[in-house]
């Protein structure tokens, strides 16, 4: 391939890979996208029934941090991940 062959290739796959990063913008929203990014860092964990919960920091609702640690008293705590819409 010569160097204007090279690219225009490389124009067409900029353009799909923006084209695409914007549907995703465009039909999911940019602060799922930001999230999913940011967020989604998934990995195999090694807890059993019966070991403590690790101490984890959640976004609050308000924009604040929760902090498991200071939730945990002498009652269980319940983490519910889901919409009731």
């Amino acid at each position: 391939m010569n160097k204007r062959m090279l690219r225009r290739v490389g124009l067409v796959l900029g353009i799909a890979v923006v084209a695409a990063g914007g549907y995703m913008v465009y039909k999911i929203g940019p602060r799922n996208v930001i999230g999913m990014l940011r967020y989604d860092q998934r990995e195999e964990g090694d807890l059993k029934v019966g070991d403590p919960a690790p101490d984890v920091v959640l976004a609050a609702l308000d924009g604040g941090d929760v902090r498991l640690r200071d939730r945990i008293g002498a009652k269980p705590v319940v983490l519910v991940f889901g919409s009731y819409t």
